[in-house]
């Protein structure tokens, strides 16, 4: 028995206790940590983005790209993401020691998604006992997971998004349904599904969503034993006793993506772990940065204060003289078809005095005033495209039909892939996108990690299994 009766559920024919470990895509989450998760009872999640390959002597195979083209480049970035990810999982599946269960968690949205999914699941039968799947509507979710006989486990951030799904597609594929990851805009870290309808600004208490969530699916016919995975924010089981056996909400399961990072066998740098010992409420930040267009919760460091300062060197411009546009912009770009108010030519001529002097077109009728090493970065970062999502604001790239977004590239934005694969792999943690849920302010309080304690997986889910 867990804190206040916590129960093992029954997942993928055997009991495992009802603690999920979130999948941090781009090598967050590997072999190790979600192999110790399992074996110590719970459900592991191996990450399918991007995940890591190794070589004969056991060392990491960087991604390195050769092809000229993004569609060839993509080609390879599949090959490397299915190699990746079926090495990760048999890795994760030996670790576990038929413990717990295995899932691997893809994002909708990334490149090749579909083919990456089918090639890992053709090659790992009888170790995935399940597919964690968010970041986009994943409609063809459980026509896969009906091909290869695996649960699936949509990720939602509202009780419309699940009927949408379930209407579609899921209700033909009843039987495979694992669990519903209800994923908290306000709290969870990566990529969050806040609709328009909802406030950036303005949280929402989970507990009511959850439970619109529950009678959706009772609605739909779904049993209450299939479990909802509360996500985004959880931290101590005692903060969420009355949800625990609450015939309201029916079956519940926690899943936890940030406790983990700080574990041993979590595969992040030592410098990203030490980091995040040091962060104070409000560091971690809702942003409108990524390429996917999604918000996304990241660690508000100088590479993210650095993006913010950069969008707000932005004025908005005209081809023709109209309206408030009525003089012609003299710093920042070639040709006189550039016409903006004239407060705003005052401050593209102070950001050019400050050394920002080059002025790049976004898709939304605005410059942003870079420095020329800015621009340059920017320049090649959107060059070396290797199409990692389905569809990319920085890049205007797209995995289908013409691959291309038909907008123009947004230099607001950053290539999500170079970045993600520099902080997993030892690059500079100010340089580099952070991801983090927003509770994880609470390692620098709770007296668990006290003396820079670091804690190994199992030592961690016996004590979630407290309560604390």
């Amino acid at each position: 028995m867990g804190f206040k009766g916590l129960k093992p559920i029954l997942y993928g024919g055997r009991e495992v206790w009802p603690l999920v470990e979130g999948g941090k895509g781009v090598s967050a989450s590997n072999h190790m940590s979600s192999g110790a998760w399992a074996a110590a009872g719970g459900i592991g999640t191996v990450s399918a983005v991007n995940a890591d390959s190794y070589d004969a002597e056991g060392k990491i195979v960087p991604q390195v790209y050769n092809a000229l083209t993004r569609k060839a480049r993509h080609e390879e970035l599949i090959a490397y993401a299915i190699d990746g990810a079926v090495e990760q999982v048999r890795r994760a599946y030996e670790i576990s020691g038929g413990n717990g269960a295995i899932n691997i968690n893809v994002l909708w949205e990334m490149g090749g998604a579909q083919p990456i999914l089918e090639g890992v699941l053709a090659q790992t039968r009888g170790m995935v006992t399940g597919v964690t799947c968010g970041a986009g509507m994943p409609y063809k979710l459980s026509e896969i997971a009906a091909r290869y006989d695996v649960n699936y486990l949509p990720i939602v951030s509202s009780a419309r998004a699940f009927r949408a799904l379930w209407k579609r597609a899921y209700h033909k594929v009843p039987h495979l349904l694992g669990a519903v990851v209800y994923e908290d805009p306000w709290l969870a870290g990566g990529h969050n599904g806040l609709s328009n309808a909802e406030d950036p600004l303005k949280p929402e208490d989970p507990y009511p969503r959850v439970k619109a969530l529950r009678d959706t699916m009772r609605n739909e016919g779904v049993a209450d034993s299939v479990p909802i995975v509360m996500a985004g924010g959880v931290w101590f089981l005692r903060d969420w006793e009355n949800w625990i056996d609450n015939p309201e909400l029916g079956s519940i399961a926690f899943q936890y993506g940030t406790r983990p990072l700080l574990t041993h066998e979590s595969p992040i740098p030592m410098q990203w772990k030490d980091a995040l010992r040091e962060l104070e409420p409000g560091d971690v930040l809702l942003h409108r940065f990524s390429p996917t267009g999604f918000y996304s919760s990241a660690v508000r460091n100088p590479f993210l204060r650095n993006l913010e300062a950069r969008s707000e060197r932005q004025i908005p411009y005209s081809k023709v003289e109209a309206g408030v546009h009525t003089v012609r912009l003299d710093v920042g770009v070639k040709g006189k078809n550039f016409w903006v108010a004239p407060k705003d030519l005052e401050r593209a001529r102070a950001w050019s005095a400050q050394g920002h002097t080059d002025g790049l077109r976004t898709p939304d009728d605005t410059i942003v005033f870079v420095s020329p090493e800015e621009r340059d970065v920017i320049r090649k970062d959107q060059a070396d495209c290797m199409g990692c999502l389905s569809h990319c604001g920085f890049s205007s790239w797209k995995d289908h039909d013409d691959y291309t977004t038909g907008r123009l590239a947004d230099p607001r934005s950053f290539c999500i892939q170079k970045t993600l694969q520099d902080i997993a792999h030892d690059g500079p943690i100010d340089e580099n996108l952070m991801f983090a849920g927003h509770a994880a302010y609470k390692f620098k309080q709770d007296p668990f990690y006290s003396n820079g304690f670091t804690p190994t997986v199992k030592e961690l889910v016996d004590r979630i299994l407290t309560g604390d």
